[in-house]
């Protein structure tokens, strides 16, 4: 449940069985649809076969022949760096919309709909356009950081007034900010060559075709700095749903803790669209789902969106490379078409609990 800066949030009952029960679920699902997600594609392996791949690399032999014989190089090269990279990219998308709606204390805050995703395209499209490679296989990865962190301040600074952030200005920040990266994109693709066209064409579909060890090499690191920081905020994040003024009573250094997430979101977003593209909903669907079915406590809701978020986009991948033979349905436009509705209906739920727009 999400409270107004000032209004302190009322006493909620800690559900730790059911917590238990859910991040036990979630660890299943996740383990069980990497193993199916990994073997299903134009060339299938059994999930014994993807297991005894895997356990063989680290010495240990079940015993079990694989069928084909490209079966553990098509595993190795093209399915796992890809579920690797849908199982991460999930995790931070999840995790960056529960810390977005933490610190602007409202649930429709989430990096696609506000515009940090389109933000942090345009930081990586502009490497692709203008070639720039002064960091190497990092400069998209920073590119789109840089402009991932400028567009949440903007939203930070645009959306708030008066210590709590209003929903229709968070909407409309949101929707100003999209178009103007839009535009950004547009203008990308007017100058760019044909490569540089079909490159930020990707980026706005999104997409996980294409995957590669050097790119999840990239994205691990900071995705995991990422997570790992926000375990550290999460006792602060409890406080300051208390209200901003008993969180300061408390010891919180509200703007401090708000400039610190903001830097944690703009890494966890960047890290996703410089390689993945603009995948939406992902950060607003799953902390919701979550929410409501343990609570609003900040350090078990961190730890089932991780999860959560792995889950869904790992499934979300896997009916993009299996649901039409020999074609890859853009990923983002499934999140889009699972999420679209969902925001909808939390849109219409907030407005009958406000009595209105506040």
């Amino acid at each position: 449940m999400m409270t107004t800066p000032d209004a302190p949030a009322p006493l909620v009952r800690p559900r730790p069985a059911r917590t238990a029960l859910l991040i036990s679920g979630l660890t299943i699902g996740v383990v069980i649809t990497a193993l199916v997600s990994v073997g299903s594609g134009q060339l299938s392996i059994s999930p014994l076969e993807v297991l005894s791949i895997l356990l063989g690399s680290v010495g240990i032999d079940l015993g079990i022949v694989t069928e084909h014989p490209n079966a553990e190089a098509a595993l190795w090269t093209i399915r796992l760096p890809r579920v690797v990279m849908s199982l991460v990219i999930g995790a931070a998308l999840a995790v960056a919309g529960m810390l977005m709606q933490a610190i602007f204390g409202n649930p429709l805050a989430e990096p696609g709909v506000v515009g940090v995703s389109s933000g942090a395209a345009l930081g990586a499209c502009s490497a692709i356009v203008f070639g720039l490679s002064f960091f190497g296989e990092w400069t998209t990865a920073v590119l789109a950081f840089g402009a991932g962190l400028i567009t949440t301040l903007v939203v930070y600074v645009f959306s708030r007034s008066r210590g709590k952030t209003e929903v229709v200005t968070l909407i409309l920040t949101g929707i100003a900010v999209n178009a103007f990266c839009g535009a950004g994109l547009a203008f990308l693709t007017f100058i760019g060559d044909t490569a540089a066209r079909e490159q930020i064409v990707f980026w706005q579909l999104g997409s996980l075709n294409g995957s590669r060890w050097v790119q999840v090499a990239v994205v691990v690191p900071c995705v995991l700095i990422g997570v790992a920081a926000s375990f550290v905020l999460v006792r602060r994040l409890d406080l300051l749903a208390l209200g901003e003024k008993s969180a300061r009573h408390l010891g919180v250094n509200v703007e401090a803790l708000r400039i610190v997430a903001i830097v944690l979101v703009a890494l966890l977003v960047g890290a996703a669209v410089a390689f993945a593209g603009i995948i939406g909903f992902v950060g607003l669907v799953v902390p919701h789902l979550m929410r409501m079915i343990i609570g609003p406590a900040h350090l078990p809701l961190l730890v089932t969106s991780t999860l959560g978020g792995a889950l869904l986009l790992m499934l979300a991948d896997l009916f993009a490379r299996t649901a039409i033979t020999y074609a890859d349905l853009p990923i983002g436009m499934l999140t889009s078409l699972v999420g679209g509705p969902f925001f909808f209906w939390l849109l219409r739920r907030t407005r009958k609990r406000s009595g209105g727009w506040a």
